[in-house]
């Protein structure tokens, strides 16, 4: 069988070569050994194959007793939900999120939505299958099908005050995954002009995998907003934890800028608080979290590592560039509608225009967004990068995740990608533009030989 699939904090493989049905029972039936949760509640994203892969994976959980509860094609941060405000003992959702439309995966928890990672009970799950565990045939579990749809609703709406929001025209755009589910319900419920694009959910994808973070994947969102004379655009992945902005020129907005954003806003009613963010790019985020009288905490990159960091700390926020904005409330984990219900929230009280909550700090610290380059032997450049740079005058070097090198007026992050031969790069200046892209492009050059 193979296990290549299993991640640092997720599972995820092309179907049906990596992931298939048998495999999806034998995590069901793992993770009920592992953690034995009396109550399991599942679900799956849009994708052609998850509905095949979602009854097999109840299969296996029944097959070891569990008590399986079905809330059918939603959001991960449905899952997340029902999982801590139902009371359930674990969760399991069946999503590739933003990856291609042939591949799928799973994200776990256990009770009160507490993160299962590879340190946590993910590469047990994978041993005990690896050591050929047998599975029952007869299914001693029970499953039931429930929608909490509506009690999410009400759940997000406590985030914000709709009675002061102003009128925006929004363009939204799902991109054929799970997000139009819940705006079209949100929709029915707040004083905004929504306008959806790609909205039904369609595992073929027709209109692209939905996946912002890829420049490729932005045009109709921008053209949308700039055509219908929008004051913002809101992207989705397509399990919609994650959650991306357009201002009203239709310019996508990088996610670092949201964390700052965000977090200032969230200090404002909780100041001394602490704020979780990803290494990649800081100093922006640094800056406002202290500015607004909070406490910054970096942490490494991934939704199972922020979710634990935050646990620990108790901290009111985290924020990562790649859009994954985390919530104590929401049993700390991340919430790709939550996010955009503070930001319009947000507008709406400031009376500003997005571009002008955020083009300050792009200014003073302008980044070069994450680039990708594919490389044979992503350690030996790193080390090879890390070598160069740690040698020169001033460079204070980091390894909280991948190798981050820092000097007076730039800094850099160089990390590899936790499922392809891919080094991912973030250049970051004190309001030097010109200065970023220098180092941006003698950081490439090096890394791409």
């Amino acid at each position: 069988m193979n296990l290549s699939g299993f991640k640092a904090y997720d599972i995820r493989g092309r179907y049906p070569s990596t992931l298939n049905e048998e495999l999806a029972r034998q995590i069901g039936y793992a993770y009920a050994l592992e953690f034995h949760p009396k109550t399991v509640v599942i679900g799956h994203d849009a994708r052609l194959s998850g509905p095949a892969l979602y009854i097999a994976l109840a299969e296996g959980l029944r097959a070891a007793g569990v008590h399986v509860t079905g809330i059918g094609m939603c959001g991960t941060e449905e899952i997340y939900y029902a999982s801590f405000a139902k009371s359930f003992d674990g969760g399991i959702m069946v999503t590739g999120s933003h990856n291609p439309a042939d591949e799928n995966g799973f994200k776990m928890v256990r009770g009160n939505a507490v993160p299962v990672s590879g340190d946590s009970g993910l590469f047990a799950i994978r041993d005990r299958i690896a050591a050929g565990q047998v599975i029952p045939s007869e299914l001693t579990g029970t499953l039931r099908e429930a929608c909490f749809r509506d009690d999410y609703i009400e759940y997000l709406l406590s985030y914000i005050h709709p009675e002061r929001l102003r009128r925006f025209k929004i363009v939204a755009d799902p991109g054929n995954g799970c997000a139009g589910l819940v705006v079209k319900k949100l929709a029915e419920r707040l004083p905004l002009d929504i306008r959806l694009i790609h909205a039904e959910p369609d595992g073929t994808f027709p209109n692209g995998v939905p996946n912002p973070l890829l420049p490729e994947n932005r045009d109709a969102t921008s053209r949308a907003v700039r055509e219908s004379g929008a004051d913002l655009g809101i992207a989705w992945d397509g399990d919609f934890d994650r959650c991306f902005f357009y201002d009203a020129d239709g310019n996508f907005v990088e996610g670092y800028y949201l964390v700052g954003m965000i977090a200032e806003a969230l200090l404002a009613q909780h100041p001394g608080e602490k704020i979780i963010h990803d290494p990649r790019l800081v100093w922006s985020t640094q800056a406002v979290v202290a500015e607004a009288g909070g406490v910054a905490v970096e942490s490494k990159t991934g939704h199972a590592f922020i979710k634990e960091r935050m646990r620990a700390e108790d901290a009111l926020y985290g924020g990562e560039m790649s859009a994954h904005h985390y919530f104590r409330d929401f049993a700390y984990c991340d919430s790709g509608m939550i996010s955009w219900l503070l930001v319009v929230q947000l507008l709406s009280d400031s009376g500003k225009t997005l571009s002008e909550c955020v083009e300050t700090r792009m200014k003073a610290f302008p980044c070069s967004g994450e680039i990708n380059s594919r490389v044979e032997d992503i350690q030996a450049v790193i080390a090879r990068v890390e070598a160069k740079y740690a040698a020169l005058p001033s460079a204070k070097v980091t390894h909280i995740d991948g190798v981050s090198v820092a000097f007076d007026n730039w800094r850099f992050n160089l990390r590899g990608s936790n499922t392809e031969p891919i080094l991912r790069l973030n250049v970051e200046s004190r309001g030097d533009a010109a200065l970023m892209q220098e180092k941006t492009s003698a950081l490439l050059q090096e890394i791409r030989g």
